[in-house]
Parts: structure tokens; C-alpha cells; sequence
């Protein structure tokens, strides 16, 4: 898409206020990686939540919190995010980052291995955001389809991996781990799905059989 419409979206449906843009220059200070949802993505993910009746939802990659205020932000009063950080530094960023957006209140912040957490917790959650590396994302799945309840929204980030995804010579695991999770989403019969092709890609499913 070009990039002035990118822009016009962004501008007119997803603007950033401050406690956002200082999340963002946060990450460049403290060297976190630059990988973060963009705006435009963010507000798309936050429309689906409303759409679903989210309250209770699972994110797997919180990194400096960016994602995790959009879809705080989201819930309803008495919503909750469960995100899980396996990095303590990046996690403390988050923390900060969730204070500064009045939104800690309702984050359940989990620090450790995400197989690890997620074999932790019990559904139903109303939504999941897979946004964490790339090659257990097939386990990831997983788990997911096991937490959301029926009707509850599955997402998940970089679905074309910058368009690694459709280079048949590339195996690297990154690459690898987010086929197997299309293939899942796509063949799933208890998931209906699709990618929006929005930054680099977003997997949506819902969950429509046990």
C-alpha cells in the first residue's frame, strides 16, 4: 500500500498520543528491538476485540508494552490482559510503559518462557495475539485453540515475515514456524480465518467448534 495512504489511515483512525510515541522512543533508547505493531494495526486489532465482546485477553510477546496499551486501553472496566515476556529487562520496560498509560490496573504481566506460562493458565480467554518468535508458533497455536472459548478471536503478527513466507528456498526456522501457523489457521476446521494484509501481514481466525 502506498505510504501516503498508510498515512491518511493512520492520521485520521489510529493516532498516537504521547504515552504511545514515548513507548516507541523508548525502545530505540534502550536498544529494545524495533518490532513492535504499527498504529494502523493496532486500532485494526482493537476493533476486532469490540467486535468479539473481548474482557479477558491472552497476549504471548509483550516486549515494551506498545501492543499491550492499544489493547488495554480496549478492554471494558473489569477487562484484564494476560501478556507473557520471557525477558525480565523488556518486561520492566513494560511495566513502566503500562503505568505511564494508566492501563496496569487491568495487565496480568507473566515474565518466563511462553510454553512455559501458557501451560499455566485455564481458559476461556476471549482473544489471543501471538506476537513472539516465530518458530514454536505451531505449539503456540496450539495452546491458543485450547484457551479461547468459542467465538474468541485468534491473531497473530507477521503472517508474511516481509514475504520470506513464499520464497520455497527459504527454511530458516522464523520462516518455517510461520507457515506451519498459517497452515494451522487456514486448515483448522474449528477455526474459520484469513490474513489481513495489513504492515506485514495479520493472521485472524475465530473459533467456531471445540
Amino acid at each position: 500500500m502506498e505510504e501516503r495512504i498508510v498515512e491518511y489511515v493512520r492520521a485520521l483512525f489510529a493516532p498516537e498520543d504521547e504515552v504511545l510515541v514515548g513507548i516507541r522512543a523508548r525502545h530505540e533508547k534502550d536498544g529494545l528491538p524495533l518490532i513492535f505493531i504499527s498504529p494502523e494495526e493496532a486500532k485494526i486489532i482493537t476493533v476486532l476485540l469490540a467486535a468479539v465482546g473481548a474482557r479477558r485477553v491472552l497476549e504471548v510477546g509483550t516486549l515494551g508494552g506498545y501492543s499491550g496499551v492499544w489493547i488495554a486501553r480496549s478492554l471494558p472496566p473489569g477487562g484484564v490482559l494476560v501478556t507473557i515476556e520471557r525477558d525480565p529487562a523488556h518486561a520492566q520496560v513494560a511495566l513502566e510503559a503500562f503505568a505511564a498509560a494508566g492501563v496496569a490496573d487491568r495487565v496480568d504481566l507473566r515474565v518466563g518462557e511462553a510454553r512455559d506460562v501458557l501451560a499455566t493458565l485455564q481458559p476461556p480467554f476471549d482473544a489471543v495475539f501471538l506476537d513472539a518468535d516465530k518458530p514454536p508458533l505451531g505449539d503456540y497455536f496450539h495452546e491458543a485453540m485450547r484457551l479461547l472459548r468459542r467465538g474468541g478471536l485468534l491473531l497473530c503478527d507477521n503472517a508474511f515475515i516481509h514475504g520470506r513466507v513464499v520464497d520455497a528456498g527459504d527454511a530458516e526456522p522464523d520462516v518455517e514456524g510461520v507457515r506451519t501457523l498459517n497452515r494451522l489457521a487456514a486448515s483448522d476446521r474449528r477455526l474459520v480465518s484469513a490474513i489481513v494484509p495489513v504492515r506485514d501481514g495479520l493472521t485472524i481466525g475465530v473459533k467456531v467448534g471445540d
